[in-house]
């Protein structure tokens, strides 16, 4: 979905000078995720050969969640290597940081604490960019979404997945009538989060670069070893995925057209990503449409709610209405 020439404008008119900024100042909320780095080291080295100019990472709000072991464990680290190998300033709160910067990149592992700091970000208007997943529930995303639009704030969120060079390659590959994809990759869970929603969202995302929206329903069947998880989308297209819990397990995707079957062996490049997220900053236009994310999220929900009920489908719109009635119902 192309984003609406308004929205484009709105947008612009929020970003006011980025456009003609020399060098972006970016900041960074949440330095407990190894996103920081691999962000940091493509933009901060021209020496690298992914070097991806036109901003510097400046300034960051540590961040942190003591309940979630990836965080509590790693934040200190991360945040010493930000400081003494790319010279980042840290500061105590968000507002200070964002006083700072041009944009910011919310990076925080806890996909929970994304809305919170959404809110305290919105407010100065200037583009955020959101790392998987946009919300710890499909509730938080829809509401962070919801805020972007209200506070007039050029907003995205996206795995790098989506931007591989698997995706590319697909893309550019004449199959002939998409018929369905399947992929699969690493699904472990984290008991603050909805299954899919820690983890496997990369898989998700990947297929929904390559299908696009349009999802209707979703069943999983689900074993301690693994999921397998299949979206049937509107023009009768599926996707089946399956994420691997213990063992092995790169990305991979498969796509079947009516002229050719595609096979893409397991990748991962986070340049691609990060130039999308440079030119987003200073465009204000998406790469990902909120719209697409949300149904994103909503597919991992489905899946969840068909966890719960034993594996019967379930569809989007379903979960999309609850979700949005429980934020009705909070207001």
């Amino acid at each position: 979905m192309q984003p609406k020439p308004t929205t484009i404008l709105l947008a612009l008119a929020a970003l006011g000078p980025l456009s003609h900024a020399a060098e972006l100042r970016i900041g960074l909320i949440g330095l407990d995720s190894s996103h920081c780095l691999e962000y940091a080291k493509l933009l901060q080295d021209p020496a690298n050969p992914e070097h991806v100019d036109g901003g510097k990472v400046v300034a960051a709000f540590k961040g942190g969640s003591p309940d979630v072991e990836h965080s509590a464990s790693r934040v200190d680290g991360f945040t010493r290597q930000m400081i003494e190998k790319y010279g980042v300033t840290i500061y105590p709160t968000i507002g200070e940081m964002m006083g700072h910067v041009d944009a910011a990149m919310i990076l925080s592992v806890d996909g929970r604490t994304h809305l919170p700091q959404a809110r305290q970000a919105f407010v100065f208007r200037k583009p955020v960019f959101v790392d998987k997943p946009a919300g710890g529930t499909l509730a938080a995303g829809i509401e962070l979404f919801r805020l972007a639009r209200r506070e007039r704030v050029p907003c995205f969120s996206a795995s790098s997945l989506r931007f591989g060079p698997q995706i590319e390659s697909v893309k550019s590959q004449e199959i002939g009538a998409q018929q369905g994809v399947f992929a699969y990759g690493p699904a472990p869970t984290e008991p603050h989060h909805p299954d899919l929603f820690w983890y496997g969202i990369h898989t998700v995302e990947a297929v929904y670069a390559v299908m696009g929206p349009g999802c209707r329903t979703v069943v999983r069947t689900h074993t301690p070893d693994a999921d397998v998880v299949t979206g049937v989308w509107s023009d009768g297209r599926t996707a089946t995925i399956r994420g691997v819990r213990h063992g092995t397990s790169g990305y991979g995707l498969i796509v079947f057209g009516s002229k050719k079957v595609v096979v893409e062996p397991p990748g991962h490049d986070y340049a691609p990503q990060l130039r999308e997220i440079m030119k987003f900053f200073r465009t204000g236009v998406a790469p990902v449409s909120a719209d697409e994310t949300i149904e994103t999220l909503a597919f991992m929900e489905a899946a969840d709610e068909s966890k719960r009920r034993g594996g019967c489908p379930v569809p989007l719109a379903e979960v999309i209405k609850t979700s949005e009635a429980s934020l009705a119902g909070s207001e």
